[in-house]
């Protein structure tokens, strides 16, 4: 069984329900973190309906934040906010802004 995450009618991601719901629970806490919206509505009959704009701004909030530290733990649970980017620029957010470095260390 797959789960559809979609803008309007159109499906951008068709992952298995386990990896859509340890996506949707990891930007959950990006969100209580920044206290931003994700922009990922909830899942209802296997489908989450995306807002790119406000995908696109939780995002580079996402990418900002990681860029503000040099902890190596915060570094590597920021990770799944750089996919949470990567599938917003895919939904027509646009880029991410926030350069993203020091990951050398981890």
């Amino acid at each position: 069984m797959s789960q559809y995450f979609s803008m309007g009618e159109e499906p951008l991601w068709n992952p298995s329900s386990g990896a859509a719901r340890l996506f949707l629970r990891q930007t959950a806490v990006f969100e209580a973190e920044l206290g931003l919206p994700s922009g990922l509505g909830p899942m209802e009959n296997d489908e989450c309906q995306i807002d790119s704009v406000v995908l696109g701004a939780f995002a580079n909030a996402v990418l900002a934040h990681r860029e503000r530290t040099r902890h190596a733990v915060i570094l590597a649970l920021s990770l799944h906010g750089e996919g949470t980017a990567v599938e917003g620029e895919r939904a027509g957010a646009g880029p991410a802004h926030a350069p993203v470095s020091g990951l050398g260390h981890l």
